[in-house]
C-alpha cells in the first residue's frame, strides 16, 4: 500500500508562474481585492480544446500541513458505466503539475472504488467514501499515512441493512464525531469519535450529498433535492444544523455541487449549473461573490486552514476551487482565490435591502 507521494516542494510564487497559463481566466470576474492564481493543473490526461488539468475532481480537502488532498471523479451517477477504481491525489505545499508520467509521485493510499475525499480530522486523519453500486454498499474509510482503514459501514452481518449505501460528503466536529450524507438513504448518519452509530438518521433530507462544518459546530448540508444527478438542474437545497441538531432550510432553488465553511462561519457555495460562487450568512441571505464565463465552472471547494505550516505557505484561509475549464468536465485545474472572503460578505450583506 502506498504511504504517499515523494515530497514535491516548489515556491508558490515560482509554481504559479510555471503552470498559470490561459487567458480564459481572465474572463473569471472576482470582487476588488481578490486575487487567483492555477494551484494545481496537469497535462495529457485528455486532448481537445481545454483539455489541461488533471483527471476531473469534485473533492478537495487539507490537512494542517497545508497538503491537499483530492479525489479523482469516477462516474458516480451513471449506471450504465463500470465503476473504476480511482486514486486519491495529496499535492504538497506550493501546488503541483501533474502528467501521466509524474502523477504516481502525488498518489496517497490505495485506489478506491467511487472515491472521495471528504474531511480531515485532527490536522492527520483523512476521511474518504466509496460505495458499490451494484451491491448498494457504501464505506467510511480513516487513511493515516496511505494506510486504509474500514471506520464504518462495509458488508453487514446477516439479515442486518447495511449502515451506508451510498456516502457521499462528510464532516468533523470539534468533539471529533462524524457525520456522513447518504444520499441512497436520504439521511446524514452521525457516529462517534470511533465510528460507533449514535444516529443513523442524525438529519432526514432528500438526497443529501455534501456537507461542511464550521468553527462553531454548526453543520451545513448541500442537497439534490428530487435532481437524480447533481449536474442535473434542481431544486436544490441547503440545509443549517446547528449544535441542537435542529434543521432549518435556507435556500432551495441552485444544486450545490460543493460547500466549505468560512473561519466566520459563511458558507460558500459552487453552483455549477449557474457558474457562480456564493456565499450564506447563517440567517440565509445569499451574497455574490464569483461569477465565471467561457463554459467555466466551479465543482469543488476547500478552505485552506490557518496553521503555522499554512502561514509559512502563504494561503492559510484562501479559497480553492477544482474548476472545469471551457466546459471539459473531464479535466480540471485546482484554482487558489485569496482575499477577504468574510469581510467582504458582511459588508454586502449589510448593503442589501
Amino acid at each position: 500500500m502506498n504511504r504517499g507521494p515523494r515530497r514535491l516542494v516548489l515556491p508558490l510564487a515560482l509554481t504559479a508562474l510555471a503552470i498559470l497559463s490561459t487567458p480564459a481566466w481572465s474572463e473569471v470576474r472576482l470582487p476588488p481585492g481578490f486575487a487567483k492564481e492555477v494551484y494545481v493543473t496537469g497535462q495529457g490526461f485528455a486532448t481537445g480544446r481545454g483539455s489541461r488539468g488533471i483527471p476531473a475532481t469534485s473533492t478537495l480537502v487539507f490537512d494542517h500541513a497545508g497538503s491537499l488532498f483530492l479525489a479523482r471523479t469516477g462516474a458516480r451517477y451513471q449506471n450504465a458505466e463500470t465503476d473504476d477504481l480511482t486514486p486519491v491525489y495529496r499535492v504538497p505545499p506550493g501546488g503541483g503539475r501533474l502528467t501521466p508520467d509524474t502523477e504516481a509521485r502525488f498518489l496517497y493510499g490505495p485506489p478506491l472504488r467511487n472515491v472521495q475525499a471528504t474531511a480531515v480530522r485532527g490536522g492527520l486523519e483523512l476521511f474518504v467514501t466509496t460505495f458499490d453500486r451494484d451491491r448498494r454498499l457504501g464505506v467510511l474509510y480513516r487513511l493515516v499515512d496511505g494506510r486504509a482503514e474500514l471506520y464504518a459501514g462495509g458488508t453487514p452481518a446477516r439479515n442486518v441493512a447495511p449502515l451506508l449505501r451510498q456516502p457521499e460528503g462528510a464532516a468533523v466536529d470539534s468533539a471529533g464525531r462524524i457525520y456522513v450524507a447518504d444520499r441512497e438513504s436520504g439521511a446524514v448518519v452521525l457516529l462517534d469519535p470511533s465510528g460507533r452509530v449514535l444516529d443513523a438518521r442524525y438529519v432526514v433530507v432528500q438526497r443529501p450529498r455534501v456537507l461542511a462544518m464550521d468553527a462553531s459546530d454548526t453543520l451545513w448540508i448541500g442537497a439534490d433535492g428530487n435532481a437524480e444527478a447533481p449536474w442535473q438542474q434542481g431544486p436544490g437545497e441547503i440545509w443549517r444544523v446547528p449544535r441542537d441538531g435542529t434543521p432549518s432550510l435556507l435556500l432551495r432553488g441552485p444544486m450545490p455541487a460543493a460547500i466549505a465553511a468560512s473561519p466566520a462561519g459563511h458558507l460558500l457555495v459552487a453552483d455549477r449549473q449557474g457558474s457562480e460562487l456564493f456565499a450564506i450568512t447563517p440567517e440565509g441571505q445569499r451574497i455574490p461573490i464569483v461569477s465565471y464565463t467561457q463554459g467555466d465552472a466551479p465543482r469543488g471547494l476547500a478552505f485552506a486552514p490557518d496553521t503555522p505550516a499554512t502561514r509559512r505557505a502563504g494561503v492559510a484561509g484562501d479559497l480553492f476551487v477544482a474548476t472545469i475549464n471551457q466546459g471539459a468536465w473531464m479535466v480540471n485545474e485546482v484554482v487558489r482565490i485569496s482575499g477577504p472572503f468574510d469581510e467582504l460578505i458582511r459588508q454586502r450583506a449589510a448593503a442589501s435591502p
